[in-house]
């Protein structure tokens, strides 16, 4: 062609070799084949017969029905490659705009130079340079109750640069897919994320900002898990990342979150992988961890990569009471190496104070907790004094959990279990989708941190009573961080649901309620390798029926307990609450009893719980016996 030709003939050269490429696109079949359907996002629909497309922006389809025709879609991108349109920084043509459909098409179809010319894509190709890639890592923070985005995990993907080692992988990229939002209020986030209020893109940035926000800001461990991705598996991502750059979906926090996008994202890199069928209804990342790492020949190897707050409870765990009590002092400004109790130590214990009083003060500094007027004089201060003092602490490292995050229990539960309540016998089944309760087989999972979706409890009473729903939680929160001189979270709890309330006629209507609270708590004795746990919440309650007088009932009050481990197997939580309603439907109602959990295996687990509960002047005592499977 070129310039020897004449506009028309080329239109109509042009327009023939496309009617060949679409004939051959329909004799293959193409738009059906999986590698198509994963570069369009495409699944089932629930009801109707067909598919459509999870990506929401319209920019990302080329035909007006595109979001739901594969074919036409598929038509419509093959007449698009054909564009002249010229590659600026703002304007790319369409064959660099959607890399990877062009890539895999011009695969299948083995498009022919003279008859559509390929265009340079030099914005790409300098961006992949950059990149420089050699590998791919799935990485895992852990959750992190105070960040409502991040209650129960997050997943990212690293891109391993070839000039890279171990030391270095802080200053690789990381392909990142979050909500779109600056919104801080958890009540707002949780809401639009349930709805799919947020538009959700994926963003690539350093490495080492993502390591700040979690290892420093958040506390939270990491868990790496490098990938046995092909170059070319590799450059598939990658061309599919660039395509999505400016592409927006629907962010929904059960189901089509962070961690079922990076799903898809492996899927393009290799289409014979099946990660995303099982997560139709909710995608927790520990659980979508668990998928890739059972993948054969797709997981190369683990690295976990402890927080500043998990080394510094490391650190001072190995210290001595002499060594641990001038932490606090030097960390804060207020003491210095010629006081007698730091001269007086060897100089392997003066390195320690030194090392562990610096990583505290990066802690506090990282956390917004600046201790002194100036911290970077402080801590510049302490490097210099390390220096000068001789010897090696020679402290152990953060010894890896046995326990991965993706080696833990099930998310999803189900449990039965028979007891006697009031003087009546009953059979319970409880069913909960989604995700650890604190009496649950703890590893694998933060300890303290308790997050459950609806969970549903139904019972079958003797003596008439029949069958009824005891209990509906669409969603329960705990975090219960013990204190210390050294770290001083806030424990909280909030609850949302429907619950049995008796009244003073002796009817339990289904009340719903919602309570919440902040708290303190602590390890008993108070070292940090207790296995005792006891905490005090300061709670209100709202509860809404229309059988209650006023049709509501506002209240407050304590509730106390201790969480035990007796062995790793057996946990135990004595507890005791009471709630004094002073609006609405009065009363005083109070709660004291003891759960008891032992496990037998990862994924199953005997729980004994006993009660004694007063409504209405109204006591009751409650013994239950189940058994639950993790799955």
């Amino acid at each position: 062609m070129g310039f020897l030709c004449l506009v028309a003939p080329c239109v109509a050269q042009a327009a023939g070799y496309l009617d060949e490429l679409i004939g051959r696109s329909r004799e293959l079949r193409l738009s059906e084949r999986r590698e198509w359907r994963r570069l369009m996002h495409y699944t089932d629909n629930l009801i109707t017969p067909g598919v459509h497309s999870l990506a929401d922006a319209r920019r990302f389809f080329l035909a007006p029905d595109g979001k739901t025709n594969p074919q036409s879609e598929l038509e419509a991108t093959l007449a698009a490659f054909f564009s002249e349109v010229q590659e600026t920084q703002e304007t790319q043509n369409p064959q660099c705009a959607f890399i990877a459909r062009y890539s895999w098409l011009d695969r299948e179809l083995s498009f022919d130079p003279a008859h559509l010319p390929r265009q340079p894509c030099k914005r790409f190709r300098e961006w992949r340079e950059t990149l420089n890639p050699q590998g791919i890592t799935l990485i895992f923070p852990a959750a992190f109750l105070n960040n409502p985005s991040s209650m129960y995990g997050h997943t990212l993907l690293r891109i391993d640069a070839r000039d890279q080692n171990e030391k270095t992988r802080l200053l690789a990229y990381a392909i990142n897919y979050a909500a779109n939002t600056n919104e801080t209020n958890g009540i707002a986030f949780a809401i639009n994320g349930l709805l799919g209020g947020y538009p959700g893109m994926f963003s690539i940035m350093p490495y080492y900002l993502k390591v700040r926000e979690y290892n420093d800001m958040e506390n939270r461990d990491v868990w790496e898990y490098e990938l046995d991705l092909s170059p070319e598996e590799i450059d598939r991502l990658l061309m599919h990342t660039w395509e999505l750059g400016p592409i927006y979906f629907d962010y929904y926090f059960f189901d089509e979150n962070c961690s079922y996008y990076l799903l898809e994202l492996l899927e393009v890199a290799r289409p014979d992988l099946d990660l995303t069928s099982d997560f139709r209804w909710w995608a927790i990342p520990s659980d979508t961890v668990r998928v890739v790492v059972k993948q054969k020949g797709l997981l190369k190897g683990t690295v976990y990569r402890p927080s500043n707050a998990t080394v510094i409870h490391h650190r001072l765990g190995l210290m001595s009471p002499e060594e641990r009590a001038l932490v606090n002092p030097f960390a804060r400004g207020r003491a210095t190496t010629s006081d007698v109790a730091f001269t007086g130590l060897p100089a392997e214990s003066q390195a320690r104070v030194l090392e562990v009083s610096y990583d505290y003060l990066s802690y506090l500094r990282a956390s917004g907790k600046n201790p002194v007027e100036h911290p970077e004089e402080l801590a510049r201060n302490l490097l210099l004094e390390r220096s000068r003092v001789g010897g090696s602490a020679n402290d152990p490292p953060v010894p890896v959990p046995p326990v991965r995050h993706d080696q833990g229990h099930g998310t999803s539960r189900a449990g039965i279990g028979g007891g006697r309540r009031d003087g009546l016998n009953f059979v319970e089944l409880r069913a909960r989708p989604a995700y650890h309760n604190l009496m649950d087989p703890e590893a694998g999972y933060v300890p303290g941190a308790q997050t459950e979706f609806f969970d549903l409890a139904v019972r079958d009473y003797s003596g008439g009573v029949g069958s009824r729903v005891e209990e509906f939680t669409p969603l329960r929160i705990v975090s219960i961080a013990p204190r210390n001189e050294f770290f001083q979270p806030l424990s909280w709890k909030i609850d949302v649901g429907w619950n049995r309330r008796r009244l003073a006629n002796g009817a339990e209507p289904l009340v719903f309620g919602m309570s919440g609270g902040a708290g303190l708590a602590w390890t008993v004795p108070d070292t940090l390798r207790s296995k005792t746990m006891v905490y005090a919440f300061l709670e209100s309650t709202l509860q809404a029926n229309t059988r209650l007088e006023n049709n509501y009932a506002l209240g407050i009050g304590p509730s106390l307990g201790a969480l035990v481990d007796l062995s790793g197997r057996w946990r135990a939580e004595v507890y005791v609450s009471e709630q004094s309603f002073l609006a609405g439907d009065t009363d005083t109602a109070w709660t004291a009893g003891l759960r008891q959990r032992y496990t037998l295996d990862r994924d199953w687990a005997l729980r004994l719980d006993i009660s004694r509960e007063h409504e209405e002047k109204q006591s009751w005592n409650t013994v239950l016996l189940s058994l639950h499977h993790y799955f």
